[in-house]
């Protein structure tokens, strides 16, 4: 099992959050989404562009870290589903688009979108990305422990592109999604002390009893964002589909697991047992994640 020393994990920042569109949010439990209230954008008929799912490399850890995304990579495979499964989710009155080609001498690089950021509440003054371990004190382990959901503004390189590819479209609003790799807490809950892991809407797993409350589980997670033709924000959200525990032995000596490319293959086929007819979960994530952000029923399951 691929293992990292707690501490060398870092966030990379593509984005001040500040005046883009979405103040920071805290929930504690799902649904993970803040901005405009859902019911605010469910009378809204007007068009919506979508791009393809793309993968956010080092979301809240160190790029070197995350799984590779090159052609015959299983993570390019699953963005490939997920934008074939998006097209066939995302009917009239929405429309596809693409980024136009950048101008000459701007490279693809300044091209950054919305950084929707999901994931525990990091320790302030930390010299990296730690995640802050919060308990109650109790014998029933951590009881308040707030996630942080926030988004970043995207480059005007990448607004000025977004809002030439919406021209002749009939859409003022984009939705963006990422695919990327989060870290989130456990809980303990009941008197048995059950380890929980929320990771979406509706979705919450069990792992071992012996699986370290403090040490963070590296989630693989969609994030994704109504962005307006200025590249302001309107409505954020995260829905994550796949946990990979560290073991409590590997915990103890300040290692984390790593979510790796057999972590990925693994989520293509992984199925929602608990839900009629077993639904792929990655599939349960886009749909609720285009769900809730557009207001609208997606049209195919």
């Amino acid at each position: 099992m691929p293992l990292l020393i707690l501490g060398s994990v870092g966030c990379a920042s593509t984005g001040a959050t500040l005046n883009s569109g979405v103040g920071d949010a805290f929930p504690v439990h799902p649904p993970y989404y803040a901005g405009a209230p859902h019911t605010a954008i469910a009378g809204d008929t007007s068009r919506i562009a979508y791009l393809p799912v793309e993968f956010q490399r080092g979301a809240s850890q160190s790029a070197n870290f995350d799984p590779r995304t090159g052609a015959g990579t299983p993570t390019a495979a699953l963005l490939a589903e997920m934008s074939a499964y998006l097209d066939t989710l995302m009917r009239a009155p929405f429309v596809s688009v693409r980024l136009t080609t950048p101008d000459r001498g701007t490279s693809a690089d300044a091209l950054i979108p919305p950084d929707v950021r999901f994931g525990c509440v990091t320790v302030t003054g930390a010299s990296d990305d730690e995640c802050e371990v919060r308990g109650d004190g109790g014998a029933l382990g951590r009881g308040h422990q707030p996630l942080k959901l926030a988004v970043g503004r995207p480059s005007a390189a990448w607004t000025a592109r977004i809002r030439q590819s919406l021209v002749g479209t009939g859409a003022d609003r984009v939705l963006v999604v990422s695919l990327e790799v989060g870290q989130m807490l456990l809980r303990q809950q009941g008197l048995r002390g059950n380890k929980e892991l929320e990771l979406g809407t509706g979705h919450t797993v069990r792992l071992p009893w012996l699986t370290s409350l403090e040490t963070p589980v590296a989630v693989l997670q969609l994030t994704g964002a109504l962005v307006d033709a200025d590249g302001k924000a309107i409505r954020i959200g995260a829905e994550a589909f796949q946990a990979k525990r560290t073991s409590f032995i590997a915990s103890s000596a300040g290692a984390q697991a790593l979510l790796v490319d057999e972590d990925v293959a693994e989520a293509r086929t992984r199925r929602r047992d608990d839900l009629p007819d077993h639904p792929l979960a990655w599939k349960v994530a886009l749909r609720l994640l285009v769900s809730q952000l557009t207001g609208r029923e997606p049209a195919s399951r």
